[in-house]
């Protein structure tokens, strides 16, 4: 089953999605970014999740470089590995300077992705790729923290069910602060261009 968000899902995203625009309204042409500029927000400020070797992570742990944060989940069929298909192609635009970019994946799915498919599938993609995961408290609070929108949609059996989720990712600055946020399905181009202008200060 394609991951989307139905109707009902959409109308449980109105009021963050309604913040999100507004508080975009507010910084539009601020930075002239490509894409939505979230300078000053006032969620995605914490993360505290373990990556796929099984080191304990937290935002703090990759100061210095600019982070992009995506949410999605293993099988997924479509936006996931579309999103994690385009951030490779960015990293490759970006040619040496990738080094001083991290990608961290979310997993919003803790019951099936497990360390080890995290390492099998986000690497894949680009080796210096990080899969991120917690138990379902953890991932819980970390999406309440960035506003995001997960649920399980049941599949034909208990373990075949799909996840709607929250589509687009989140971008910090070398210092650590939550600069952008990237809709699905622009293309690598926009985010190039962004992720240069944060590696170049902005």
């Amino acid at each position: 089953m394609p991951t989307r968000l139905p109707f009902v899902a959409r109308r449980r995203l109105a009021g963050g999605l309604v913040a999100l625009a507004l508080l975009a309204a507010c910084q539009k042409g601020k930075g002239g970014f490509l894409n939505t500029d979230v300078t000053g927000a006032d969620f995605g400020r914490a993360l505290a999740l373990t990556d796929h070797t099984g080191k304990a992570r937290t935002l703090e742990d990759f100061r210095g470089k600019v982070v992009v944060i995506f949410f999605g989940f293993t099988q997924c069929p479509d936006v996931c590995p579309t999103t994690m298909s385009e951030m490779a192609e960015v990293m490759r635009q970006l040619g040496s300077r990738a080094d001083q970019v991290q990608v961290l994946f979310v997993t919003i799915d803790p019951d099936r992705d497990t360390a080890a498919l995290l390492a099998q599938y986000v690497p894949a993609f680009d080796k210096r790729f990080l899969g991120l995961y917690g138990d379902a408290q953890a991932t819980a609070k970390v999406a309440k923290e960035f506003k995001v929108f997960y649920q399980k949609v049941p599949g034909s059996t208990p373990g075949t069910y799909s996840m709607d989720h929250t589509a687009g990712s989140y971008v910090f600055d070398p210092k650590g602060r939550l600069r952008l946020f990237v809709k699905h399905g622009q293309g690598p181009a926009p985010l190039v261009t962004d992720l240069g202008r944060l590696l170049d200060g902005a």
